[in-house]
């Protein structure tokens, strides 16, 4: 198979579109703007979206394909390079059953587990607390080594103390390799579960709710970002505290 000239030749030869980009405003260029996927040709075609959205524009879109007769699927994904590596992701999917059940023969091929949760939002809405937690380990776990190693700590001796005390967890054991050669090319990255947790922030704010951890994550990550760290792993989390001068350094 050779790659698509564009997004609108693509939706031309498939009966099934899948996307998966960055963030909700990616997704509404791909979908809705003029050099897009050719919305007036793919009547009766069925979008499934991998992306991890914002639950309202999830909404606003299935409306919006709704209208020109066009299927959408809510789905995104849990887990990164490695599960998706071994066949083990799992997939959170909201929309029409139907569609869901059309789908499929398509998603298993991605997905080990599926989970179908109902309407439109649903899907993103649980992805996002799936990554508050996600994002609040990672961050306990590099605060963990950031501090045993300025205790005067090997990096390597604090994770071990780690993997067979309180830290012992499905994250720790797919970051340990990269906390110990702090190699942080991204599998997931520190812009993203920023972005994943601010849309989560939204989402709790229009109903009134609040999130301590979720703030302090948010926070954590969006230092990240400020640091340079945007586009490395979000276990680069770890090097906060060589990125940063103490009042006693200055």
């Amino acid at each position: 198979l050779s790659p698509a000239d564009s997004p609108c030749a693509l939706a031309r030869s498939c009966d099934v579109i899948l996307i998966v980009l960055f963030d909700s405003a990616s997704v509404h260029q791909v979908l809705f703007d003029k050099d897009g996927i050719c919305l007036p040709e793919s009547k009766g075609k069925l979008i499934i979206d991998i992306t991890t959205n914002h639950p309202e524009f999830a909404k606003l879109a299935h409306q919006k394909l709704k209208e020109l007769d066009i299927a959408y699927l809510e789905a995104p994904v849990l887990g990164s390079v490695k599960p998706a590596l071994k066949g083990e992701l799992t997939m959170l999917v909201s929309g029409s059953y139907e569609d869901f059940e059309k789908s499929r023969e398509l998603t298993k091929l991605i997905a080990k587990k599926i989970i179908y949760v109902g309407d439109i939002g649903n899907a993103s809405k649980l992805k996002l607390l799936n990554n508050l937690v996600l994002g609040s380990f990672m961050q306990a776990i590099c605060e963990a080594v950031a501090l045993g190693e300025a205790l005067g700590f090997e990096r390597q001796t604090v994770l071990e103390v780690l993997q067979n005390g309180a830290g012992k967890s499905y994250i720790l054991d797919v970051k340990s390799d990269k906390l110990l050669s702090k190699d942080y090319s991204p599998h997931f990255s520190t812009e993203l579960i920023e972005k994943d947790l601010s849309y989560l922030e939204e989402v709790i704010g229009k109903e009134g709710l609040f999130s301590l951890s979720l703030s302090s994550a948010k926070n954590a990550y969006r230092l990240g970002v400020s640091l340079g760290l945007a586009k490395e792993d979000f276990s680069s989390l770890a090097e906060i505290f060589h990125l940063i001068k103490s009042p006693r350094d200055t």
